[in-house]
Formats: C-alpha cells, sequence, structure tokens
C-alpha cells in the first residue's frame, strides 16, 4: 500500500479510535489543554481587532493550537478528497435517503443539497443555514462539540459532559427519524417515507 492509498483510505476502527482517544490524554500531559473543536470560531473572531470584549483576549496563548487543529481537519479533507474514492454507504441508509428525494452519489455531500443548481433554492440555504447555526448555538450552549464532551469530558468523568452526550444522541434520533423525513421530501420533492 503505498502512501497515497494509506492517506486517503479509511483506517481500520481498531486504529482510529485508540489514535482519537491517545490524543486527550497527550493533550492533558504536554499542554493542559482539553481537546475540542468549537471554540476555533471564537478564536478567529478574536483575531479581529476592535471586537466585543467577549473577543478580546491573548487568542495565540488560548486557542493558537486549536486554530491550528481545525486547519489541520480542513488539510486533512483535503488530502482524502485527493483520493477521489467515492463515499459508500450501507445499502439500508441509501433506500432510506431515496425515499426523501436524496442519491448517495459518492460525494461528500448529496447533489440534491450541495449542487449549484439544489443552491439556487432560498428553501435549500435556509436549511443549511439554520442548520449551521443550530450546530454552533447547541455546542456554545452545552460549553462544547461532540468532541470536546464525548471526548474528552468523557474521558475525565464530567457529569456536564455526560449530560451533553446523551442530549446529543437524543437530538440525533430526533433528527433523523422526525425531522429529516419531514424536511428532506419537501426540499428535494421526492417521496415520503
Amino acid at each position: 500500500m503505498g502512501i497515497e492509498t494509506w492517506l486517503t483510505s479509511p483506517w481500520p476502527w481498531w486504529l482510529a479510535g485508540p489514535l482519537i482517544g491517545a490524543v486527550v490524554p497527550l493533550l492533558l500531559w504536554i499542554g493542559n489543554k482539553a481537546f475540542g473543536v468549537s471554540s476555533s470560531l471564537r478564536h478567529a473572531c478574536a483575531i479581529l481587532p476592535g471586537g466585543p470584549a467577549y473577543f478580546r483576549y491573548a487568542w495565540r496563548d488560548v486557542g493558537g493550537w486549536n486554530l491550528l487543529f481545525a486547519l489541520g481537519i480542513v488539510l486533512g479533507g483535503a488530502v482524502a478528497a485527493l483520493g477521489q474514492a467515492p463515499l459508500t454507504v450501507a445499502s439500508a441508509t441509501r433506500d432510506a435517503l431515496a425515499a426523501y428525494g436524496v442519491t448517495p452519489d459518492g460525494g461528500l455531500a448529496p447533489a440534491a443539497l450541495a449542487s449549484a443548481d439544489a443552491l439556487r433554492r432560498p428553501a435549500v440555504w435556509a436549511f443549511l443555514l439554520a442548520g449551521g447555526f443550530l450546530v454552533g448555538f447547541g455546542a456554545r450552549w452545552a460549553g462544547g462539540c461532540t468532541s470536546g464532551h464525548a471526548i474528552t469530558g468523557l474521558a475525565t468523568r464530567q457529569l456536564p459532559s455526560l449530560l451533553a452526550v446523551i442530549g446529543f444522541f437524543a437530538g440525533g434520533l430526533v433528527g433523523t427519524h422526525l425531522l429529516l423525513p419531514v424536511l428532506l421530501p419537501a426540499l428535494t420533492g421526492g417521496g415520503a417515507a
């Protein structure tokens, strides 16, 4: 297996899981930092001069590593996309999405929601912007995102993180089983489940 294939292929769970888990104690041990990504937007906003008091702090000291980490995620995604390996989904998921008018086509985002045609429809924009806002608001309200609470918070036995993870999981179930069956057919013109 060449380096390009190795970098662009999915890693097995038994390798990726422990590597992700190893990041938490390494960050705590090396720099006394808590693993998380959602605070990166705040740190990025703090770079701009003259903002509100919430954004006036030593962002390099507090969140410089977060910004580098977030940049690494983007670059890692770009490297993975170079391999052009089509995204595959389970047949049950493919069937469920097809019932909502979304056809996985091997890309990272379905064309029904991310193509140039789809982005000409205001309803799709509203759906994507509302989803992004809710994810960002929820992460800030909960004091962290899924990675921060589920990986770092649970690893350090934080009760608020356990409550947040339960909330994330419940929200995912509600979104998957109650909201998307209504919203996706309305956006794509697909059939109801």
